[in-house]
């Protein structure tokens, strides 16, 4: 008999859906798993002090229900929970889950693992789909309901010894979108009633795993949906999402079924865990947060909380991580810096133009409410383009360099990038900037210009230069009605090129007796086009007739 390796999976019969057409309006609550499923699968799991810093990590950050371990699994995960409950460092706010196999001596030593504790979650599972029961454990479907059901109420009881803790119950039918929806149903309602005392203000969390990603998303929704739907008490219990990454599609699946009406979704920061990981909860966060969402976690300084993750799990994140990688708010392409470019100079109109105040283009959250720095969007290479360079040069140094000068700008830059094969740095765009346009070798270098009114009518102006003409002193006078005129007059006595002097940009950089004023002067020669020259001066007048200096070494190179 011959059977495909692999088959499409069997829709779920929901004709008259309602996910599709919701939208996600608040934050469910987050569970942090990354101290037991995503720190069970690190090459070399976190030691007890490492598992410390990163619960405070959580709590800092503001998670209330938090995963720390799987007590009974060994003698440091058992301490691991003594020591946090003896030492009193679990917020008042905020529960301890830990995790247990539906087998009586285990549940035994995980409930003596939560005694004295304030606030607990004790989360038993076991796999009810046909693949596990028939190739891993042997049974038939009343067994295994069965073994779930003494488990639930082997915890309640010892939970009842326990009176002076807030104990509540979470169950997960492993392998969810595995199995069969209506055996899934049977088996929560069953559990449900063991428990006995679930209730709208302490619910049962129902945690419905994608525990591999066998399916698309909107199966995944679809199965979420039916399962609220259906089941008897839906008031008195949490829809939980546990989704992995196998498919790369665990975002997705969560986002759907969210819409689909979960209440409370599982995962791990930067998606540790087994195989291709658990779901990305920075990611789901933050997706949200850029919707106007009030998340409740605080990823303000996201830098940090990655420098963390990834010194105490030794796991690297990846560069083009969304939010947290070195490249997630960094353009290369010429047109996206351009566009960038503009819309942070027009940002001031967005929320007249689109009712919101943050819009701009290849940007869909502002980098700055992550701790991000703007000066590191954009970077350079060989594709770059003019407006990004102009970017970088006003946001590392001051630098606002007129439009019309920007494409030879780019050009120069694009051809050094080219030269060394490499992304280059905001220093070696200021180091080009330099020698083309502010201090270009050539025949002409200005030893000293004096501008001096005349003693009638002060907007008349006697200029006297001393400048070295290839290396030869030369000392010229004219005047004009004003020190730039006059300058002009006088240095077209020993230029070797007829140019005009068009009209020019200038700025300030700094603040008080250490501001420089920069001039960008273009010189038009007639015949061979526009030079651009820029100088720098404490005097405004100076650094004009340096630019025009830098511009005429410009044309004698050209």
């Amino acid at each position: 008999m011959s059977v495909p390796k692999y088959k499409i999976p069997e829709m779920i019969d929901l004709p008259d859906r309602q996910w599709p057409s919701k939208s996600i309006t608040k934050s469910p609550i987050w569970c942090s798993v990354d101290m037991r499923d995503g720190n069970q699968a690190l090459p070399d799991p976190m030691d007890p002090d490492q598992k410390l810093e990163y619960f405070k990590m959580l709590c800092d950050v503001g998670f209330k229900h938090i995963e720390i371990g799987f007590p009974s699994a060994s003698q440091d995960e058992f301490d691991f929970f003594r020591r946090l409950i003896e030492n009193d460092l679990i917020p008042d706010d905020v529960f301890i889950m830990g995790l247990t196999q539906s087998r009586p001596h285990l549940i035994e030593r995980t409930m003596e693992a939560f005694r004295g504790c304030t606030r607990g979650i004790v989360h038993a599972y076991i796999a009810p789909s046909d693949l596990h029961m028939k190739q891993v454990f042997g049974m038939e479907r009343e067994q295994l309901v069965a073994t779930a059901v003494a488990a639930t109420r082997q915890i309640r009881e010892l939970a009842d010894q326990m009176p002076e803790s807030d104990i509540r119950y979470e169950f997960s039918p492993e392998e969810y979108t595995d199995t069969d929806p209506d055996f899934s149903l049977e088996l929560c309602e069953a559990v449900f009633e063991a428990w006995g005392k679930g209730t709208p203000e302490k619910p049962v969390i129902m945690n419905l795993p994608a525990t591999v990603e066998r399916r698309p998303p909107n199966h995944y929704a679809d199965m979420i949906e039916y399962f609220c739907r259906n089941f008897s008490q839906r008031d008195s219990i949490l829809v939980s999402l546990h989704s992995h990454n196998d498919q790369g599609m665990a975002v997705a699946a969560t986002e759907l079924s969210l819409m689909a009406g979960a209440d409370r979704v599982e995962g791990t920061l930067f998606g540790h865990g087994e195989r291709t990981g658990n779901v990305d909860l920075v990611t789901c966060i933050n997706n949200l947060y850029s919707r106007g969402i009030d998340t409740g976690i605080d990823f303000s300084d996201l830098a940090g909380v990655a420098e963390t993750v990834e010194r105490l799990t030794g796991m690297p994140i990846y560069y083009r991580q969304p939010y947290a990688g070195e490249y997630a708010f960094t353009a290369f392409s010429g047109s996206h810096q351009d566009a960038i470019n503009k819309g942070m100079h027009k940002l001031g109109e967005a929320p007249e133009r689109f009712g919101m105040g943050w819009k701009v283009p290849y940007l869909h959250v502002d980098p700055s409410d992550l701790g991000r720095r703007f000066e590191r969007l954009i970077r350079i290479n060989s594709q770059s383009g003019k407006g990004g360079i102009a970017w970088v040069l006003e946001q590392d140094y001051g630098i606002e360099i007129p439009k019309a000068m920007q494409p030879e700008l780019g050009r120069y830059v694009q051809v050094y990038s080219e030269s060394v094969g490499r992304e280059i740095g905001s220093n070696e765009v200021h180091t080009v900037f330099q020698n083309e346009f502010v201090a270009p070798k050539g025949p002409y270098e200005l030893v000293r210009y004096w501008p001096r009114p005349d003693e009638n009518d002060p907007t008349f102006i006697h200029g006297e230069v001393k400048v070295m003409v290839n290396g030869e002193d030369k000392t010229v006078s004219a005047d004009g009605n004003g020190p730039i005129s006059a300058f002009v007059n006088a240095i077209k006595q020993v230029a070797e090129v007829d140019f005009k002097v068009h009209d020019y940009h200038e700025q300030s950089i700094g603040d008080g007796a250490d501001a420089q004023a920069m001039a960008y002067v273009p010189l038009e020669v007639p015949g061979q086009g526009v030079f651009f020259g820029v100088g720098a001066d404490s005097n405004i007048d100076q650094a004009a007739v340096r630019a025009i200096v830098a511009g005429l070494n410009r044309i004698a190179k050209k």
